[in-house]
């Protein structure tokens, strides 16, 4: 079915953002066609002079990208095609190496190389996770507390002497918890192991600089904050134990081979940096239309927030809210806010197709029934106090829908 884009609501920027201007205009020049493109659109391993113009664009965006993450060095920062083949970097790479290094160190013939992950990451870093426990890895799966944070103390008594590798998301994807990433990882170095955080929806949303964290490794995606898709970066630490996991060219320092995608990349840095910016006061104005959601769906019957989030709290991402409904699936609600002219969500776009509650959800101690009625509504730059108004307006009119 048709919709106009100038008269739809989308609320359902975690999964994608619009591609903001910033990004568009840094694009634009590297999409002209034929002889025009030479100027920027080479190949950037090619010592011919497009290639030069395209190498030296690439690393213009990567320079950009690592001062915006805060990371010590361009060279840190390791350019992929998203953030799903960031985390499986960063979990199999790691880990593998990390594990080796301990053999080669002498580690005794009862070590058995141990990571630790959260039980409502993306399946990004569980998918990787359950490989390694395929190929001899033991893996401990936090369980989060009822509001989805995973509390230091279960990690602190998970670590032990064979752990080589701790991954924890920044923010959840779902509900907003905001994990305490920097004391995560001070706990995790204190017990020998490395530290990567999936901060794929933390960027752009709450301060982040990958030193003041302390993170190893870091994954980020390029169109949650308006970049274009299929671009995300791995920040990874100088000296990070590293197994690369796609080989072939040597691209980006042997780290990841392939051919960079300069295009994207530009659009990357631009819409990165436009987004950290914007930061402070775009959390400030999103947490405000995020607890007048809030406000207004607690009066509706029939839907409960999943989490307590109170008004003006830092504790969950600023443009995130979700709530759960009786008696209706998410499939539903999405097909009739969609007819009614709303892009909302039942949980991670990734997940959208699945018939099987959110494991997040799950996590969290909700029944499988109830998570079968999961409602996520995210905002972003584009998101108004009129857009706000006129949802409220039309949920009751969707629930009681017969």
């Amino acid at each position: 079915m048709a919709f106009d884009p100038e008269t739809y609501v989308y609320l359902d920027w975690a999964a994608t953002a619009p591609l903001c201007e910033e990004a568009a205009a840094a694009m634009e020049p590297y999409l002209r066609s034929g002889r025009a493109n030479l100027a920027l659109g080479g190949n950037a391993n090619s010592l011919h002079g497009p290639g030069r113009a395209a190498f030296a664009a690439l690393e213009d965006a990567r320079r950009s990208l690592a001062h915006d993450l805060g990371a010590s060095r361009p060279d840190e920062i390791v350019l992929t095609s998203g953030a799903t083949e960031a985390d499986d970097m960063a979990v199999l790479g790691i880990a593998q190496a990390a594990a080796a290094e301990r053999r080669r160190a002498g580690a005794g013939s009862t070590f058995q190389p141990h990571v630790i992950t959260s039980a409502v990451e993306h399946d990004a870093v569980l998918a990787p996770a359950k490989r390694l426990e395929a190929w001899g890895f033991r893996v401990t799966r936090l369980r989060p507390n009822r509001q989805g944070f995973v509390e230091v103390r279960a990690l602190e008594e998970a670590l032990d002497g064979d752990t080589v590798l701790v991954s924890v998301q920044a923010a959840n994807s779902e509900v907003g918890s905001i994990q305490p990433v920097a004391e995560l990882a001070r706990v995790t170095h204190a017990a020998g192991a490395l530290f990567h955080t999936d901060a794929v929806q933390a960027l752009g949303k709450v301060p982040l600089n990958v030193v003041e964290l302390g993170v190893d490794a870091a994954s980020f995606s390029a169109h949650k904050v308006g970049g274009p898709k299929g671009v995300g970066a791995l920040y990874l630490k100088a000296r990070t134990p590293f197994e690369p996991q796609a080989l072939g060219g040597g691209q980006e320092s042997g780290r990841r081979s392939g051919t960079q995608n300069v295009c994207g990349a530009a659009g990357f840095a631009a819409a990165c940096h436009a987004a950290c910016v914007a930061q402070e006061a775009e959390a400030a104005r999103q947490r405000a239309l995020r607890d007048r959601l809030y406000a207004g769906l607690s009066a509706v019957r029939g839907l409960e927030a999943t989490v307590e989030v109170e008004p003006g709290s830092e504790d969950f991402l600023p443009n995130i809210v979700h709530v759960l409904a009786d008696g209706l699936e998410s499939e539903t609600l999405v097909l009739r806010f969609d007819m009614k002219g709303f892009g909302v969500a039942g949980g991670s776009a990734c997940a959208s197709h699945s018939l099987e509650p959110s494991h997040v959800l799950r996590a969290l101690g909700v029944d499988a029934d109830r998570a079968q009625g999961a409602l996520r509504l995210s905002m972003g730059r584009g998101t108004t106090e009129a857009d706000i108004d006129v949802f409220l307006a039309a949920v009751p009119s969707v629930l009681s829908w017969g």
